[in-house]
């Protein structure tokens, strides 16, 4: 294995356990706002190293852009939904988490 075979396989594990961190924060945090975090966070960085590991295997630079127009497309839908989203549950009422609070 080359080097870039080696820094590929490195990027895409990092980013499968970004991805891994994400979804138990959905699962395991406590409100909507902490559970839009983590996914928005911890996803969009695991996405953004999937695609910089592809990015070093793509075999041309046609590839490599549309990988990274994937991504960056990826990150304004999640920023734009997690808006959307955390502005839904205020209006319903829907108060963040504190600590101390009861569950």
């Amino acid at each position: 294995m080359t080097i870039a075979d080696w820094a590929s396989l490195v990027l895409l594990v990092a980013g499968a356990a970004f991805f891994f961190a994400g979804t138990v924060g959905l699962l395991r945090f406590p409100d909507v706002y902490t559970r839009l975090h983590a996914l928005a966070k911890a996803d969009n960085l695991g996405l953004g190293l999937v695609v910089f590991g592809l990015l070093l295997k793509a075999p041309s630079a046609a590839l490599a852009i549309k990988l990274l127009l994937v991504w960056l497309l990826a990150l304004a839908a999640s920023a734009t939904v997690g808006f959307l989203i955390a502005r839904r549950a205020r209006r319903h009422g829907i108060e963040p988490w504190r600590a101390g609070d009861a569950e």
